[in-house]
């Protein structure tokens, strides 16, 4: 998550310079903003129709408006009181860099909800326009704005648009040359107002617009008072203090409700002159589908179907028949041949030549992985995840799944990096930071770890228990299912801080576009040539010098007596485990070779299964949960997933020995 540097209170901008106009565009998740920062800049980001998908501060530069612009789209907001990370790094962005301009989105469906967010900016004392997004599913649904009037009355340019086929962009580059201070502001009670404004003397008395961090001080926002505190004077701080305390003795009332109300009477007033809504016409087909959605019955079958479909165009036609085409013809059979020919015939070194073409070559190895392998499973996952995205059908996942998520701490969002996880556990270790706590973070990060198998494992798990009996699958749900409930419960009970309100907007079902899916896969797959491939060849390089050095040998030599007896698997599964550990799939390919090969019995496949499922998925994955989590969190996950992995397998192979089940 990006965060801003320590100039809140004086508001220095971070490396902008000034000869540059610059704009922050703000607005509620799932309002399009952007689209309307690609169709700004020309750079596109990550055109989602679900909440929370922008989780970064992402920049670009466009000229419009004979201007040349620094444009900034920060993350998705329900409010810039900082309750989670996105709101915080929306709030922190525009305290610091003082934008000349600060557009908002918004939703011309939700006016009021809108018109809040308006007054809630007012209080940063920036120039304004509002743009209302999303105009023709407003109409569809019979609502009706007078945009000429609601300009008036706010005093800043208000523009209609349908960003995503351009409509109204035009017209918007050209106001943002004309934007305006908002000529109202939320009326709050008088003696708040007076408090306010003591305390914004308090810590800048010859500086104006810092309403918005007053509010912050008063509300006893821990990152405004650390900022407060690294940058006054300690006579300055302690009369801050003083007078913020004072202010909060002189109310019985929370403050935040007074604020609320101070604005709400605003927005009734505003919206009361300028909004009309009459019956709409009878609702489509999709409008059906997307009441049915979300109903009981049939709502989890369509959920089930959806998922159902996804694992047999990932799992099925990309993990199955595209990875067998790439692994076994194009690569198999015409570059790796080609590069290891040209690779022995230009290069005299050996160990040269084996840290690209050997058994854990670069080339051999990490690139035929990362291309081979992987590469049409995360394409197909891509193309189906964005298909559900543009659809408008995630948020209603997210929804029908949030009981089920409950039970762990977690929301419904969490649905998300989960169904990610089956295409790549590491690439949805990185979504999690749609999640809006830092315990919500830790836990599905925990069970990512642990018990989603990705695409490519999931092949060669299913492949060894191919034309066994039902019992060894259901062994294998049974005790992954267990696992992910039992550990998503404890770690929530374990875990400090609480579940975040699932708060999600549910956009209307839409035939979605092939033009934006498109951009979405493509966004998508560079972001994993840039950050995931490098972790890939880093990997092998790791286990190519362990392997020079004897220690993969070593190891297993000396892990051997443990899996045999412990595990009651074959000492060749010592191996798998271990290249595992590095790619999980080549190890559960190392199982599926042994099964077919008739040296694993029902038992010891069900064993296999279950460890492999529960072990750390590969290096790239720890690289990336240091990452994100931090590396302290990070160890303490692997330790845990590791021995809770070979506990669950020992203890699985006690029972199975001792029982007549296979």
């Amino acid at each position: 998550m990006t965060s801003a540097s320590p100039n809140l209170i004086e508001g220095t901008p971070p490396g902008q310079t000034r000869d540059l106009r610059t704009l922050a565009i703000v607005g509620h998740p799932n309002v399009g903003k952007s689209v309307i920062f690609h169709a700004l800049t020309g750079k596109y980001v990550n055109v989602s129709n679900f909440p929370g998908t922008t989780v970064d501060l992402s920049m670009g530069r466009g000229k419009f408006g004979n201007a040349e612009w620094s444009v900034c789209d920060t993350p998705g907001v329900i409010s810039l009181r900082a309750r989670t990370d996105d709101e915080r790094v929306a709030r922190d962005f525009l305290l610091e860099t003082e934008p000349d301009v600060i557009l908002q989105v918004a939703d011309a469906k939700n006016l009021s909800k809108a018109i809040h967010l308006t007054l809630e900016l007012s209080e940063f004392n920036k120039p304004m326009v509002l743009a209302l997004n999303m105009a023709d599913e407003a109409q569809d649904r019979g609502i009706t704005i007078d945009f000429q009037r609601l300009s008036a009355l706010l005093g800043i340019p208000v523009i209609e648009t349908v960003a995503i086929n351009g409509e109204g962009i035009p017209a918007l580059k050209e106001a943002l040359s004309a934007a305006r201070l908002l000529k109202v502001g939320p009326r709050y009670d008088r003696q708040l107002v007076e408090s306010l404004e003591k305390i914004e003397t308090s810590f800048s008395a010859d500086r104006t617009g810092h309403r918005a961090v007053a509010i912050s001080l008063f509300n006893n926002d821990r990152t405004v008072w650390n900022q407060a505190a690294s940058r006054a004077t300690a006579g300055r701080l302690g009369q801050l203090e003083a007078d913020v305390a004072e202010a909060q003795k002189r109310f019985s009332r929370p403050a935040e409700l007074m604020m609320f109300e101070g604005k709400q009477h605003v927005v009734q007033e505003i919206v009361g002159e300028v909004l009309a809504v009459k019956k709409p016409g009878g609702r489509g087909w999709l409008g059906k589908l997307g009441l049915w959605s979300m109903r009981p019955f049939p709502g989890y079958l369509i959920a089930a179907l959806a998922l159902y479909s996804m694992y047999q165009f990932v799992g099925v036609f990309g993990a199955g028949f595209l990875v067998g085409v790439m692994e076994n013809d194009v690569f198999g059979r015409f570059i790796n041949p080609a590069v290891t020919k040209a690779v022995n015939f230009a290069v005299p070194f050996p160990i040269v030549r084996d840290a690209i073409v050997g058994e854990y070559g670069v080339m051999t190895m990490a690139l035929t992985y990362a291309f081979a392998l992987i590469l049409p499973i995360v394409t197909t996952f891509f193309l189906f995840f964005s298909f559900l995205e543009d659809s408008g059908y995630l948020p209603r996942l997210a929804v029908m799944m949030d009981r089920f998520f409950r039970l762990m701490g977690l929301n419904g969002r969490a649905v998300l990096p989960m169904v990610l996880g089956l295409g790549c556990d590491t690439m949805a270790t990185v979504t999690t930071r749609i999640m809006d706590t830092k315990k919500e973070k830790i836990i599905l990060s925990l069970l990512l770890t642990l018990a989603v198998p990705c695409s490519a494992q999931l092949g060669a798990i299913l492949g060894m228990a191919a034309g066994l009996s039902w019992r060894v699958w259901f062994i294998w749900i049974g005790v992954l299912s267990g696992t992910m409930m039992l550990v998503g419960w404890a770690a929530a009970k374990v875990i400090p801080g609480s579940r975040s309100p699932f708060l999600v907007e549910l956009p209307p079902l839409r035939l979605p576009k092939f033009g934006n899916i498109a951009k979405k896969v493509k966004m998508r797959l560079k972001w994993y040539t840039k950050e995931v491939i490098p972790l890939f060849v880093l990997a092998t390089f790791v286990l190519f010098i362990l392997d020079k050095i004897h220690l993969l040998s070593r190891i297993t030599t000396l892990a051997s007596p443990f899996v045999v007896g412990f595990l009651g698997l074959p000492a060749l599964a010592t191996e798998s485990f271990l290249i595992g550990f590095f790619r999980r799939d080549y190890g559960a390919a190392g199982f599926f070779q042994m099964a077919q090969a008739g040296l694993l019995d029902p038992r010891q496949v069900a064993v296999s299964m279950v460890v492999i499922t529960l072990f750390m998925p590969c290096v790239a994955h720890l690289l990336i949960t240091i990452k994100e989590r931090g590396f302290r969190v990070a160890m303490l996950i692997s330790a845990f997933v590791f021995g809770f992995a070979l506990l669950v397998g020992g203890s699985l192979n006690w029972i199975l020995q001792r029982t007549s089940f296979l």
